[in-house]
């Protein structure tokens, strides 16, 4: 069978894959500022976007979950008057950190990412 048949899609640069994943990883720094989550994503996205259509893609992608994320624990915070958001929130941020983890390694081997649950606002 023909390579071009199994993988259609160019490779992206070693570059490119590293921006991609910093992209996602970048949302790990929700945890040292507020919004960190959103911001550092952002701001690699909005500089490096150009660098490749791989990194755009990456970034839209982080970005999105990232907002998704904010969106859910805003909701976990307002049922923690009914208690059910403490377990709730918990299991929102395991779930982040898993999937944004498994997004920055996929992304560093070349591979596009989409996660799931995510709600898409950044086209």
């Amino acid at each position: 069978m023909n390579d071009d048949m199994q993988n259609p899609l160019p490779t992206p640069s070693q570059e490119a894959r590293q921006w991609a994943m910093f992209c996602h990883f970048a949302a790990f720094l929700g945890l040292v500022f507020p919004f960190g989550n959103l911001l550092g994503p952002l701001i690699i996205w909005q500089i490096k976007k150009d660098l490749d259509p791989f990194v755009d893609v990456q970034g839209k992608e982080a970005l999105n979950f990232q907002i998704s994320v904010a969106l859910a624990a805003v909701v976990c915070f307002i049922l923690m008057v009914v208690v059910i958001g403490f377990p709730l929130l918990m299991l929102l941020g395991l779930a982040a950190l898993v999937l944004t983890i498994i997004a920055g390694i996929k992304a560093n081997e070349g591979q596009p990412y989409r996660y799931p649950f995510s709600w898409r606002l950044v086209k």
